[in-house]
């Protein structure tokens, strides 16, 4: 059954913020996917990137990824999941994909350094060249799709909670 919801999108759109919020207003719970994959890991994300490398790190991400198993929930994969083909088949499966978007100015605000925050950029990459890439996986994957430019959080919450209700009620129901 599909009805968790599954929210991607860039480092500092909301993933977990919004999602904490709107799962506990829904009734849901909420599962941080970060949190997971350090919890499997015990190490921090940036130390498993240290030791692995990105490629390793994104191997991790799908197994962890892929093995959430929930009823009800809210989940907020990091942002890189969408470079997991299985993970993002297996989340189509088990719930709605919520895009959250901001623009890449949004995005630059709020991040101001990527390392510091975490984002992983490979050798040359720039936070607006890895916006670029990741944008098209995200509008492939998406769902819904909740813009943030311009909102306070208060007003992303209200919009993700209005367009799931909106999307569940006019979503084609599965044949029984």
């Amino acid at each position: 059954m599909k009805n968790n919801l599954v929210f991607i999108g860039m480092p500092a759109v909301g993933k977990s913020t919004v999602g904490i919020v709107v799962a506990k207003r829904l009734g849901m719970r909420f599962v941080d996917t970060d949190l997971l994959i350090q919890e499997q890991e015990k190490k921090l994300l940036r130390e498993i990137i240290a030791e692995v490398g990105e490629e390793g790190f994104l191997k991790i991400e799908n197994q962890v990824n892929c093995g959430v198993n929930v009823d009800n929930s809210v989940i907020s994969p990091g942002g890189s999941v969408i470079y997991c083909d299985e993970a993002m088949r297996h989340y189509k499966e088990i719930g709605t994909i919520v895009y959250l978007k901001a623009s890449y100015q949004t995005i630059k605000r709020r991040i101001r350094n990527p390392q510091k925050r975490g984002v992983v950029l490979k050798e040359g990459q720039t936070l607006k060249s890895l916006y670029k890439e990741r944008v098209q996986y995200f509008e492939k994957y998406a769902e819904i799709t909740v813009c943030e430019d311009g909102c306070r959080i208060e007003d992303t919450i209200e919009n993700v909670i209005n367009a799931v209700h909106n999307y569940r009620d006019f979503a084609p129901k599965a044949k029984k």
